[in-house]
């Protein structure tokens, strides 16, 4: 809907690596959309995950 995307990277153990893509690499909030909506969906539907950290 803004333009930005979220592509999976890897899932090691418990910690799973997403890449913000288009308009959400460099958005000044990212860090909040990721952990207030990605990383809590991510633990919801996935068990065993406990975190989820972007590159």
């Amino acid at each position: 809907m803004d333009g930005g995307d979220i592509e999976f990277v890897s899932i090691d153990g418990d910690q799973v690596t997403v890449r913000l893509k288009g308009a959400c690499a460099g958005c000044p909030s990212a860090a909040f959309t990721l952990a207030s909506v990605v990383e809590r969906v991510i633990k919801e539907r996935v068990p065993g995950v406990t975190k989820v950290v972007a590159v």
